[in-house]
């Protein structure tokens, strides 16, 4: 019975010293923010010692008691070694973040008395400000702990917080006071196209926040990287590998206090809208002919097709404030699983879902000019009533051969979409000058982007020859449809009489786009990437050399087509233009094509269709140089990029062929030196180029509802040539902290502007593309982040904000560049008590007024006025830190916007004196979410 008990016990204490058991990880950086491959961690503690060696992201992990004290010795070729001491494993423990120092001339060692709780808190905080410091060039980021404490649902309401960056419209970037146009962005090191056919620009609201492990963004040009932009290159990396296995799930709620208790507009739909999938509803009618054919038909033909569209011109209001009510979902979930001796395999995966009903107010109107005195041509009020549906779905495949190979497989889908109705009433002059048509007009239209990119990926260490290999090749998909979008307008019979009908507003042209008309886009781009790159470290009087280069290969290929009809009436009918919306374009109020009931055309022009392609052939030699016993660090070299592109057609006699080659070779130059271990002072120079467009080449017209104009793009522009100068001093104070300062110098050659060219009244004008001769721009900026713990009654806040200033002229016209602002402004403040899971951030920012669009001919500019957002979060751990809910209030403020004419020049808006062009108003919004982790 004795020995039972015996064996008993012992089995009972091997289970609970077995029970207690946890994985301590961590990862192992060097001086130049590289992952360490192969590093030596020797570990001591609990009466035993074990030697293990980091992978080929400089990660490790080992089996370790809760509880148990634990040091650490790291050790790697050219670095001091590295001691950790007092590592206590804790359940739930964050990895630790470990930073090597090159050894230069001191070959001692360093040794660092901290907890792993202090280790996980410099991970978490302080591991972005680390890599800032460390980096080559100027540079901010945004970790995944930094982007969950803001209240910001996707990527380009994040990309607002940091330094000298500002977002249009909630989606496309600004940085430094550049319009969108001139930045780039890249996903998992691949290099993402245009998501928009009218712009060059990428709409960064695609991705939600939650997939994204960081953004880095350069403010200077390296030659390893894309040479195609002058504001900032964004580097977004989704979520990798985990060090451990995980699962989550988050539910959310929300309002929006112009939404909720109003009337809400909305049209019959398809069954998968929910999903931001057209079922068919919207589509072509079923053997519709194609274009040619269908321009070849008599008009009694066509007109026998229109009657087979969907009759559905209006919209219906709704009251239910419980489908005005946001909702979220995320599910999300990782594993890393060992296989064989030394071969790890892990993966991650997530699903996201958010549904955001918004009701958007908005005024518009455009002006004539003579002299500085401004006529109106139209005055519009409009209520924009939109489902937005953005979801996603996010998987990743990464395994690992031993310490020194890894391959990844990648793979984001997204669905971005947006159904909206907008409803508008107002004043139109241009038959009536003197007291104006009173009109009410109607938009219903369902706008689908959707994104699929799958990258496959190597890196490979050599580690006798400290050699390191990776390659990538990338296949990307984005489309966008907007099916049958259709726009109808009444205009009152008599202005002067309140009681006087409302007339559909229709003619015999067959071309309007402005009144019975229904339009389908279609546009597909298709991405194929594919390159590589080999980087040879070694070393020259113990300091660290690094020459770097590599090769990188791109092909795009767009196919844009659209389909505009046109409702029109052949022999004009005051009665059945009496008719509603609801009815009047029923079949049996079409006609033979000819008489004096409704007739259909489709609007036929080449310039409707279009193809393109582009291939980027590019080539690099970069070197890294240590210097002066590893104060200064030089990285220089210069990339080769062979732009080939053709647009319109692939025949040279069509009149939209459009060809063109351009080889350019892009300098770079960034010189880093390091006055203490606290200060640096950086010095870049570097040639960078903008290309236009497909779209802002395309001689295609679109009729833009909301600014009631024409845009076309330019086949004559030029490529932009854009010289950089940086100037930086930074300094890190202590863990967490930061305060730089820098200055900056771009010149632009031939810069592209969008201008609005009034050739004639209301609908008639267009926004066109222009290219002056040149532009400067001299800039300052000032970033900090200081913890308040000097005084006791504050430990636990933090402050930190970013103002940068812009100076921007385009010397021939005197004035600063499109989209270029003056200043941006980023305040924060933190409050953190981390013993009851609580942390709260208020986020203000304010970008100051900017040219919105070039005014033509006459007309002056229209300028956007600054607008502050104030910003809330507080989260609160609950379920003993398994759970955590959120509550988001943004734009707490609510100023409306607005975008004028200065017609006093006096720099700001005056009501009754300016000409206002836009108004409009967002509305608050607070949201409830609720996050628990099921495997932590």
């Amino acid at each position: 019975m004795k020995k039972v008990i015996l064996l008993l016990s012992c089995f009972l204490s091997y289970t609970l010293v077995y029970a207690q058991m946890v994985t301590v990880q961590g990862k192992v950086n060097g001086s130049k923010n590289e992952p360490l491959a192969g590093a030596t961690i020797t570990i001591s503690g609990a009466n035993t010692t074990q030697v293990i060696k980091s992978n080929v992201d400089g990660f490790f992990s080992f089996k370790a008691i809760v509880g148990q004290k634990y040091t650490l010795q790291i050790s790697y070729v050219g670095y001091q070694t590295k001691t950790i001491t007092d590592v206590t494993a804790e359940t739930n423990g964050e990895p630790l973040a470990i930073h090597m120092e090159d050894a230069g001339n001191n070959l001692g060692d360093v040794t660092v008395k901290s907890a792993a709780r202090t280790q996980a808190k410099v991970e978490t905080i302080n591991s972005a400000i680390q890599y800032q410091k460390n980096t080559a060039v100027v540079a901010q980021v945004l970790s995944a702990e930094a982007i969950k404490r803001t209240p910001d649902r996707n990527t380009g309401e994040v990309l607002k917080r940091i330094p000298g960056l500002s977002v249009i419209d909630g989606r496309y970037l600004v940085v430094r006071g550049l319009a969108d146009r001139y930045n780039q962005a890249m996903l998992n090191g691949i290099l993402l196209s245009t998501t928009e056919p009218d712009r060059k620009t990428f709409a960064f609201d695609i991705f939600p926040s939650n997939i994204i492990d960081n953004i880095i963004i350069n403010k200077t040009f390296l030659p390893e990287y894309s040479g195609e932009w002058a504001g900032g290159l964004v580097q977004i990396t989704t979520n990798d590998v985990p060090l451990k296995k995980f699962m989550e799930v988050q539910v959310g709620t929300g309002i929006n206090t112009q939404t909720i208790g109003h009337d809400f507009y909305n049209y019959k739909g398809g069954k998968l809208d929910f999903l931001g999938f057209d079922d068919g509803t919207r589509a072509l009618p079923a053997g519709i002919p194609t274009k040619s054919v269908f321009n070849d038909l008599s008009p009694e033909e066509k007109t026998n097709w229109g009657k087979r569209f969907e009759n559905i011109w209006s919209a219906n209001a709704q009251n239910n404030n419980l489908a005005l009510i946001s909702k979220n979902f995320r599910i999300a979930g990782g594993f890393n699983t060992t296989m064989g001796v030394r071969n790890k395999l892990g993966g991650v995966f997530a699903l996201n879902y958010n549904l955001s009903p918004r009701r958007t107010f908005f005024e518009n109107r455009i002006y004539s000019f003579s002299n500085s005195q401004a006529s109106i041509n139209f005055d519009y009020t409009n209520n924009k009533y939109a489902n937005d549906v953005l979801w996603g779905a996010l998987g990743s495949l990464t395994l690992q051969l031993g310490n020194y190979n890894k391959l990844s497989w990648k793979n984001i889908f997204n669905v971005n979409t947006s159904d909206y109705t907008t409803e508008r009433t107002g004043k139109d002059f241009e038959t009536n000058s003197t007291t104006g048509d009173n009109i009410r007009a109607t938009e219903l239209a369902f706008k689908a982007n959707t994104y699929y990119n799958t990258n496959l990926s190597g890196e490979h260490f050599i580690r006798p020859f400290q050699i390191k290999l990776d390659w990538f090749a990338s296949f990307a998909i984005l489309d966008q449809y907007i099916p049958d979008q259709r726009r109808i307008q009444y205009n009152q019979e008599d202005p002067l009489v309140p009681t006087s009908p409302y007339e559909l507003l229709i003619s015999a042209s067959k071309t309007s786009q402005r009144s019975g008309s229904r339009y389908y886009g279609f546009l597909n781009d298709y991405i194929y990437t594919t390159g590589g790159n080999i980087t040879k470290s070694y070393r020259v009087k113990n300091q660290l050399q690094t020459i770097k280069a590599g090769y990188f290969f791109q092909v795009k290929d767009r196919l844009f087509d659209s389909r505009p009809f046109a409702i029109y009436l052949p022999i004009d009918n005051p009665a059945l233009r009496l008719q509603q919306p609801d009815v009047v374009f029923s079949p049996q109020n079409f006609g033979n094509g000819t008489d004096n009931k409704f007739a259909f055309n489709e609007i036929y022009d080449i310039r409707y269709r279009y193809l393109a392609n582009s291939i980027l052939n590019a080539g690099f030699v970069q070197v890294d140089n240590q210097l002066l016993n590893n104060k200064l660090r030089v990285i220089w070299g210069a990339r080769v990029e062979n732009f080939d592109q053709l647009l319109g057609s692939v025949r040279k006699a069509d009149p939209r062929y459009l060809h063109t080659e351009k080889l350019d070779v892009l300098p770079g130059f960034n010189a880093t030196y390091k006055v203490n271990n606290k200060v640096n002072i950086r010095l870049a120079g570097s040639q960078t180029v903008i290309r236009p467009e497909f779209r802002e080449l395309s001689s295609f017209a679109f009729y833009d509802f909301d600014l009631g104009a024409t845009i076309t793009g330019n086949p004559n522009l030029p490529r932009t040539k854009i010289s950089n100068i940086d100037l930086r001093y930074e300094l890190y104070p202590r863990a967490g902290e930061i305060f730089n300062v820098g200055v900056f110098y771009k010149y632009f050659q031939n810069p592209t502007e969008l201008y609005f060219n009034n050739t004639g009244a209301g609908s008639s004008g267009t926004f066109n593309y222009i290219s002056p001769d040149n532009a400067q721009s001299v800039g300052a900026e000032v970033e900090f982040r200081k913890r308040l713990d000097m005084f006791y009654a504050l430990k636990n806040f933090t402050v930190q904000g970013n103002l940068s200033y812009i100076y921007n002229r385009v010397p021939s016209l005197d004035r600063p560049m499109q989209g270029q602002s003056p200043y941006l402004l980023n305040i924060g403040l933190q409050y953190d008590v981390p013993r009851l899971g609580l942390n709260t951030t208020l986020l203000y920012n304010q970008i100051g007024r900017r040219i919105y669009y070039v005014g033509g001919s006459d007309n002056p500019p229209v300028w956007e006025a600054p607008r502050p957002l104030l910003d809330l979060q507080v989260a609160k751990k609950v379920l003993k830190n398994r759970g955590e809910i959120k509550l988001n209030i943004s734009d707490i403020i609510n100023q409306e916007a607005r975008f004028y004419h200065d017609l006093n020049d006096n720099k700001k808006y005056d009501a009754g004196v300016d000409a206002l062009a836009i108004r409009r108003k967002y509305g608050t919004n607070i949201n409830v979410a609720f996050a628990y982790s099921i495997i932590k």
